[in-house]
């Protein structure tokens, strides 16, 4: 008995020690997740092992390389020629009387290949209601397709709205492709949108879940709320597709969030994300058919340049942007964010920015909707608040 004792305990050190060496020279995390990672191997070795395989895993080089390939097919002409327009000085810029943004837009357009448009019409909805019905009012004057993405997709009276707008819409023959996020959807499966699918609908969901709530990939979930009509609208924004996001459930009362709808050029940007992400989940990919990036007019004239960040990106862009924007900011900075926890070089640039006599001003939710996050948004805003921001 001491001799299996004995061995069993070996091999969990051997294996303690490989895992050490994966994370230090494979994964290659910020030396604050590393040094945390091996401080819970080292403290608790069973509980930590089995931690570390269902949050702190990357993805395999193999896959990221692969969703790389699906950005690269899925570029556009404009990007390059707005990088050449932009290194030549010849692209306009929106006029920003306090801010110059020539340098964040360069960044963004040369360095992350992030397509900035001038043309374009903006809805702005901080009410789901209005969100939906204007999205299920599109959705109806459809015509060849609909990319629908979300993270949260409940199977409730919305849920329910929704789903029966896309399913009439596949039933004329409008292409409708839906992509869910496997852990924020736990509430659907397939069998809710199986007329859909006998309509000719499809449906996927990012990276599935083994078993209900258990994933290794639990770590990396797609967040993303996108939907593209014809190539031409898009949405995109904070509502996902559940009550409570119509204000309905009494746990969260009135429910206030920031969505767009967007009509014009910045809508390939968006149609881009959802195909790659789309492709990267199927072995029989959709191609990236002119049909999908149509000619769009429109006499909007304002400026927009999307940028997606993921663990599939070579780089942190939206943190590098943040980073860009905070350290041009001149006399004001507004946040609104349900969250807010950020990491070391956002809060230090912040910091700096407040004592640099920039003003902060920070809005957070009132309620909860994942309390220890909440408390932890609590705190860094206060801290914050200690160096002169205002909370609201």
């Amino acid at each position: 008995m001491k001799i299996i004792v004995d061995n069993f305990f070996t091999i969990l050190l051997i294996m303690n020690i490989l895992l050490s060496f994966i994370i230090v020279f494979r994964e290659r995390k910020e030396t604050a997740q590393t040094w945390a990672w091996l401080l819970v191997l080292m403290f608790i070795p069973v509980v930590g092992f089995i931690l570390y395989i269902f949050l702190g895993r990357g993805i395999s080089k193999e896959k990221i390389f692969d969703l790389k390939i699906q950005g690269k097919i899925g570029k556009n002409l404009e990007i390059e020629e707005d990088k050449q327009a932009l290194m030549r000085g010849l692209y306009p810029h929106p006029p920003t009387g306090q801010v110059d943004v020539k340098q964040l837009i360069y960044m963004l357009t040369v360095f992350e290949s992030t397509l900035y448009t001038t043309k374009n019409e903006i809805t702005l909805f901080t009410d789901g209601r209005e969100k939906f019905d204007a999205l299920i009012e599109d959705i109806k004057q459809a015509e060849d397709h609909i990319h629908f993405q979300y993270y949260i997709y409940r199977s409730d009276a919305l849920g329910e709205e929704v789903r029966d707008a896309l399913t009439e819409a596949a039933r004329r023959g409008v292409k409708v492709r839906v992509l869910l996020d496997a852990w924020g959807s736990t509430q659907v499966s397939s069998s809710f949108f199986q007329n859909l699918k006998k309509a000719g609908g499809e449906v996927a969901f990012f990276f599935p879940l083994f078993v209900p709530y258990i994933n290794p990939r639990i770590n990396y979930r797609n967040h993303r709320k996108i939907v593209v009509i014809d190539g031409k609208i898009g949405y995109t924004g904070g509502f996902n597709v559940g009550n409570e996001y119509l204000g309905l459930v009494k746990k969260f009362g009135y429910w206030r969030d920031n969505h767009l709808r967007i009509y014009g050029e910045a809508v390939y940007t968006l149609q881009n994300r959802f195909l790659m992400d789309w492709n990267s989940q199927h072995t029989k990919e959709v191609g990236y058919s002119p049909k999908f990036f149509p000619s769009i007019h429109t006499t909007g004239d304002i400026a927009v340049q999307i940028v997606t960040s993921g663990p599939d990106t070579e780089h942190e862009q939206i943190k590098m942007t943040y980073l860009k924007m905070i350290s041009l900011a001149k006399r004001e900075i507004l946040i609104q964010t349900p969250y807010y926890i950020p990491d070391g070089s956002i809060h230090e640039a912040l910091k700096l920015a407040l004592l640099s006599g920039v003003k902060v001003h920070i809005q957070i939710p009132n309620k909860p909707d994942h309390l220890l996050v909440y408390w932890a948004t609590y705190s860094f805003a206060a801290e914050l608040i200690e160096y002169g921001a205002r909370s609201e």
